[in-house]
């Protein structure tokens, strides 16, 4: 009898680069080479490496400034030391040497060692970042322009509802003649009614279950009793007056904002006031169509259904009784208003913060929703439960433009489409730039907050939406983008402060060999003279890392740019050695941030800079909660170091707008089987970086 271990199928994954050519892979995280733009299984060097594929961390730093440090850094007489000292010396006296017959052959016939490997270890300064050699590859759901391809189902008669509607579809008015309330969809008589608009909630005017029509023509005679007692033989109730075709529900709910604003006054009939005046003000504010329904009125009043009185109501008493986070909904009261008006983009973000607290048909307030459907307009159904971007369709009536409804998107979607429609608004450009308390796995450019407490109308952006995806994705264009390398540290080409000292001190190692050898050779003519120069040799060989340090121990003033990251929290003695071979004196190679990051400690001092201490608080977070998931990032271009929290280590760094004077950027990591970016972190960099930054092509955020 034969036995077999089971065979287990390893999950695979297929991308396909620039030319559509596949490569099927596995799971592991993966990054696109900016050099060959092919896609590379995703090594990180790590303080404290853990698993296949995370490493200690190395460099490719210059040997001799390395080893030269090391020899001024121990002392030769400590220990058993010594041996190690000589020996690495003896290297160093080695590398000068070749250094001079490389010098030697260069003048004598050139020589070229191009790399064609892709390695990125050429030793070089174009001023530019290493690029992200990937874009966009798919379609677009929704398009901003109308010259794109969209994949969007367009319903039946969604595009002959008009950009600005005026008036309501459809109105009960009462027939003197036969003393009857008679439906009216005659444009022309509508154009010339005054009705009533009544804002309710359902809860307040039926009760599911087998005696739900008894109760519902119960409310509506109320409803028109109420009217006839204010003079008026015309109201819009959504129970009566929303359309039962898809085009006619759509265009209801695209012209709702011009039913409030067209009433001469709305009504807010309330629940009976013997469960308590206070429980039916809050139950009534809390949905998500209230609060439109009445900003959008010009005069309001209410009703209890146990009260005959309907009693007149400014937005000032109505913020009192029925909303709960005062502060928020009392400036949006001010604003429309007039007593204390705020920018628009303010105020359509304090709208939206306002409306999405609310509750929905399905949902309590304050719940996000869920990707199902949802009910809409006072727990009504205005369709079998297709409308999923009620929240989205109630904020749309303060927009200068609206969208079309329709039953097949969610929230995120329809928000993005009103964004495109509103481009000056450019909501969810700004979106982008922020970094909430949480980022969601998908959609991950949503935000509602900011951990670095700005607002949406803080931030200038600098990419345009060209689209959503399917998913949910948003395909921005004007991106510059740069890759981050995390493998190791690249050997840098660096410029130091001009110094004739140093130029010269730093000539002096390389004249020890030849100096030695001439020496040699004098001294089978002169005794004397060639001891002297083999002598002038040797210490010059002695001196030589001194001097060779010494010669390189400037301000950097201008780096090859390069974006690294480590996982774990690095310090800057480390990264400078790993970088530039260490730095010796007064001139330090890197600097701490001092607003980038959710880490960063300014210092109180004269002059602006990071504080030393955040290097202590990143290394306090990475032992808590948050451990394996701290990293650095070291910009080389501004010589700055970032801690920062993520997910998963971001491959690519996107300029995606300005706030508080710096450059907003976003660190993504990379999905490539579905050709999108996501969001790990953003961090606040000197804006001028994004000029060594090339622009890139469309790019999902998903």
């Amino acid at each position: 009898m034969h036995w077999h271990l089971p065979v287990t199928q390893k999950e695979t994954v297929t991308c396909y680069d620039d030319l559509g050519n596949p490569k099927t892979h596995g799971l592991e995280q993966r990054y696109v080479s900016p050099t060959t733009g092919v896609c590379r299984r995703l090594i990180v060097q790590a303080v404290t490496p853990f698993g296949r594929y995370e490493v200690a961390v190395s460099n490719h730093a210059n040997q001799a400034s390395k080893i030269a440090i090391w020899l001024l850094s121990n002392s030769p007489v400590r220990g058993w030391i010594i041996f190690r000292w000589i020996g690495l010396w003896f290297l160093f006296t080695l590398k000068l040497f070749w250094s001079v017959v490389w010098l030697l052959a260069q003048l004598v016939s050139p020589i070229d060692l191009a790399d064609d490997t892709g390695e990125d270890t050429d030793l070089y300064n174009t001023g530019l970042y290493k690029p992200y050699a990937r874009g966009f590859q798919g379609q677009l759901w929704a398009a901003r322009s109308p010259m794109e391809h969209s994949a969007r189902i367009i319903e039946e008669g969604e595009m002959d509802i008009p950009t600005h509607t005026l008036y309501p579809r459809l109105l009960i008015i009462r027939d003197p003649i036969q003393n009857e309330w008679v439906p009216c969809t005659d444009r022309d008589i509508i154009i010339r009614t005054k009705f009533i608009a009544i804002s309710y909630r359902a809860v307040d005017a039926f009760t599911r279950g087998p005696n739900q029509e008894i109760e519902k023509a119960e409310f509506i005679e109320e409803v028109r009793v109420a009217v006839l007692e204010q003079k008026y033989n015309a109201y819009w109730l959504d129970l009566e007056c929303i359309g039962e075709t898809p085009s006619e529900k759509n265009m209801d709910l695209y012209c709702m904002a011009d039913v409030y604003r067209g009433a001469e006054v709305t009504l807010i009939m309330l629940g009976k006031s013997a469960i308590g005046e206070n429980e039916c003000w809050r139950g009534w504010g809390e949905r998500v169509w209230t609060m439109p329904e009445a900003l959008l009125s010009s005069r309001l009043c209410y009703k209890f259904r146990d009260r005959e009185v309907v009693t007149p109501l400014s937005l000032f008493e109505l913020a009192n009784l029925a909303y709960t986070n005062y502060d928020i909904e009392q400036a949006i009261i001010n604003a429309y208003s007039g007593k204390d008006p705020l920018e628009r983009l303010e105020r359509l973000t304090l709208l939206k913060s306002a409306i999405w607290r609310r509750g929905t048909a399905a949902l309590a307030p304050g719940i996000a929703p869920p990707p199902l459907k949802l009910d809409i307009m006072g727990e009504k159904s205005v369709t079998s439960g297709a409308y999923k971007a009620e929240r989205v369709y109630a904020l749309m009536g303060f927009f200068e433009h609206r969208i079309q409804p329709n039953r097949s998107e969610d929230d995120l979607r329809a928000l993005v489409r009103l964004s495109m429609a509103n481009d000056n608004d450019r909501i969810a450009e700004r979106m982008v730039s922020m970094l909430p308390s949480t980022i969601t796995k998908t959609a991950c450019w949503y935000a509602d907050d900011d951990i670095y407490r700005a607002n949406l109308w803080d931030i200038l952006p600098e990419i345009q939406v060209a689209g959503i995806t399917e998913n949910g994705a948003l395909v921005v264009d004007g991106c510059r983008a740069a890759a981050i390398r995390w493998k190791d540290f690249p050997e840098v080409a660096f410029v130091t402060t001009d110094s004739l000292r140093r130029t010269i001190v730093g000539f002096i190692p390389y004249l020890s060999w030849p100096t030695l050898i001439i020496g040699l050779g004098v001294l089978m003519i002169t005794r004397v003279g060639g001891i002297t120069l083999i002598v002038i040799g040797l210490v010059l060989l002695i001196f030589s890392p001194r001097l060779f340090v010494f010669s390189h121990s400037g301000r950097v003033v201008s780096a090859q740019p390069w974006l690294i990251g480590v996982k774990g929290v690095i310090s800057i003695a480390e990264v400078e050695r790993h970088l530039y071979g260490g730095a010796r004196g007064h001139f330090p190679r890197m600097y701490f941030t001092p607003s980038g990051s959710q880490f960063s400690i300014p210092e109180r001092s004269v002059t602006r800079g990071g504080s030393p201490r955040q290097y202590d608080y990143a290394k306090l977070a990475g032992s808590g909660p948050d451990a394996g998931h701290i990293y650095t990032l070291i910009d080389t271009c501004s010589s700055t170091m970032y801690y920062f929290r993520a997910e998963r280590p971001p491959t690519v760094c996107i300029f995606a707008g300005r706030e508080g004077g710096l450059g907003r950027f976003v660190l993504c990591s990379e999905k490539c089987g579905i050709n999108e970016l996501h969001k790990e972190s953003v961090l606040r960099m000197p804006t001028e970086i994004s000029q060594k930054m090339e622009l890139c092509g469309w790019v999902a955020l998903g």
